[in-house]
């Protein structure tokens, strides 16, 4: 084995250690949760499948800005993406059963719903462990030509997806968001809207941390509200509705019900959308 082979293949096992330990930081707080255990166990499978199929691209995608080393074609970005989805399965296999969640006298049915159902979550912290936890190595890599491609006005949406995706998978079938939406009237459904959007916009723009964008001197104020924070509402709505969707909270309630739940969801989704965009 050259010098070169050896060198990238340590690099890719360094990636490895690092995704368990993301998938083990940002999964454990789902591992954790009663609900998913239940969703686990008893939501409808076509449902789970759709989840599943949905994360895949979610994970190509991430992988091509985070993969396990810098990605510079599809097959390596699908590869990392492979691999981050067996680092989730192993992981959330592993402490469910750690934890007592899945046992020997349970169905198949069980075993295989509770753990598919976090490893999606897990998979994506598989890929968020070399962001968080990368070294300057890896923050030199993200200054080359990639970079740019993801950063571009639909690689800023996908990031705010993202992150509405991680942050709603793990708020999302608590009972919570159900009795809060029932305890808002109107008047505080507009206040979170606007507090949402604004968080947002405040996050990724106005407060000009790491990794946002920044817009050209000319520009007017109002340019980045339009473009990109209020987009990136509407995506997080829509990453909202399809969780609620994906968890039943939408069955059975009227519209008016889901769009209370919708928005919601939205909040913690906004600073999720918003902090992706900070953090990867």
């Amino acid at each position: 084995m050259t010098a070169d082979n050896q060198s990238e293949t340590t690099r890719f096992a360094i990636g490895l250690l690092r995704g368990a330990a993301g998938a083990l930081i940002f999964g454990i707080p789902m591992l954790m949760t009663m609900e998913l255990w239940f969703l686990g166990f008893y939501m409808p499978r076509e449902r789970l499948l759709l989840l599943l199929v949905v994360n895949f691209p979610v994970l190509v995608l991430l992988a091509r800005r985070i993969g396990f080393e810098h990605t510079f074609t599809w097959s390596e970005a699908a590869r990392d993406a492979i691999v981050a989805y067996a680092l989730g399965i192993l992981t959330s296999a592993v402490i469910l059963t750690l934890l007592g969640i899945v046992m020997e006298d349970q169905p198949l049915r069980e075993w295989v719903g509770k753990i598919a159902l976090q490893a999606v979550p897990a998979s994506i912290g598989a890929l968020l462990g070399r962001s968080q936890l990368g070294g300057q190595q890896d923050d030199d890599e993200k200054q080359e030509p990639a970079e740019e491609a993801s950063t571009s006005y639909s690689g800023e949406l996908f990031m705010m997806a993202v992150g509405a995706l991680f942050l709603n998978l793990n708020i999302a079938p608590t009972e919570e968001i159900i009795a809060i939406s029932y305890k808002m009237t109107h008047w505080h459904s507009m206040a979170t809207i606007v507090i949402s959007i604004l968080l947002m916009h405040a996050f990724v723009y106005a407060a000009q941390f790491r990794g946002t964008h920044t817009l050209a001197g000319n520009a007017p104020a109002w340019h980045a509200l339009v473009r990109f924070t209020l987009p990136g509402y509407i995506v997080t709505s829509l990453i909202s509705v399809y969780v609620l969707w994906t968890f039943g909270r939408l069955d059975d309630t009227s519209l008016t019900q889901a769009m209370m739940s919708m928005i919601v969801l939205n909040f913690p989704g906004a600073v999720g959308a918003a902090s992706a965009r900070l953090v990867l």
